[in-house]
């Protein structure tokens, strides 16, 4: 009968990161709602963003972007009014309501179609909703490049830590954001990813102040949809949570479980109970040299073949020695 292999920490490893990988794989309610939500966003974004250049030109029409544009050709720096942005300040008067003092109320806010755009519609950027949304967008991405997408919804609740910082930089330097800008929206450094993901949502505004001075008159329709596209943004971020949460709670009692087991058999009859295969002997086969000790007919045969190597090689060296030396006298 052969022993038991004890449990290590290797094997937990390996056990634990086995079965987590089928919890975020397998097709849940959750993982489906939040794949859904990025779907959903992709087509919000595509169709909110050609409104919003509609809107935009409504105010800085074409040919008067191109005017300045030959003016600055012309005259230099003092005519350099016309850029290209990506957020904007839409604003419409709402005639039907009025504040205390009668007058309609104005309804404005800031929409900013950059993957590291604000999701609650003021012009201030560096929160954590914005990480999150663009760590969500490109999950497998990241996962494919080592990083952890789901550390912000892993650690919802908890303090700021080095471990939490460490990952969200990690996650953001692999998206290429600039994280030396002051503003988001000033994303002249930006690369790979989130360059990639900004380039198809600009548009010619005239100005040279920043967004909030420079409202753009729209009209409730369209207001209400820019309201719209933000809140399938939003959700996109909720919706990951709701799934990472899940996993999380899931993964915390498979750890403690795998804590408890003194036989890696244990956690071999748990990923079977839990649907998933696992080979025991490839799990051995591949652990390190230095765990499989663990064993102890490993560690005798391990053990007793370093001797015998040892002692045949230092036999045979002494023989081929001593004739050497008989063949030179």
């Amino acid at each position: 009968m052969s022993a038991k292999i004890r449990m290590n920490t290797e094997y937990r490893n390996k056990l634990y990161n086995r079965i987590k990988d089928v919890f975020e794989n397998e097709s849940t309610e959750e993982r489906e709602a939040f794949l859904k939500s990025r779907e959903d966003f992709n087509t919000a974004q595509q169709s909110t963003f050609e409104l919003a250049n509609q809107v935009v030109e409504r105010s800085y029409p074409k040919e008067d972007v191109a005017t300045l544009r030959t003016f600055k050709k012309k005259y230099g720096q003092p005519c350099d009014v016309v850029a290209k942005d990506k957020c904007f300040y839409f604003a419409y008067t709402d005639t039907d309501n009025a504040d205390d003092e009668g007058k309609p109320i104005e309804n404005k806010s800031h929409f900013d179609f950059g993957l590291y755009g604000n999701l609650d519609g003021n012009e201030s950027y560096g929160g954590e909703d914005q990480d999150q949304f663009a760590h969500a967008y490109f999950r497998e991405e990241l996962k494919a490049k080592g990083c952890n997408p789901d550390i912000l919804p892993q650690q919802s609740g908890k303090d700021s830590n080095p471990y939490k910082t460490k990952h969200v930089d990690m996650c953001n330097k692999a998206l290429g954001k600039d994280s030396s800008s002051r503003y988001g929206h000033d994303d002249d450094n930006t690369v790979g990813m989130t360059k990639d993901f900004n380039a198809p949502f600009y548009a010619d505004v005239i100005g040279t102040s920043y967004c909030r001075s420079r409202a753009i008159a729209c009209t409730k329709d369209e207001y209400e949809k820019f309201e719209q596209w933000r809140m399938a943004k939003a959700n996109v971020v909720s919706k990951h949570t709701t799934w990472v949460s899940s996993i999380t709670k899931q993964a915390d009692q498979l750890k403690i479980g795998l804590k408890a087991y003194r036989y890696l058999s244990e956690g071999i009859e748990l990923a079977t109970e839990l649907g998933i295969n696992v080979d025991e002997a490839e799990l051995v086969k591949t652990n390190s040299t230095g765990l499989t000790i663990y064993n102890p007919t490993n560690l005798a045969n391990m053990i007793k073949g370093m001797k015998n190597k040892q002692s045949a090689n230092t036999r045979e060296a002494k023989i081929l020695a001593r004739k050497q030396y008989e063949s030179v006298n």
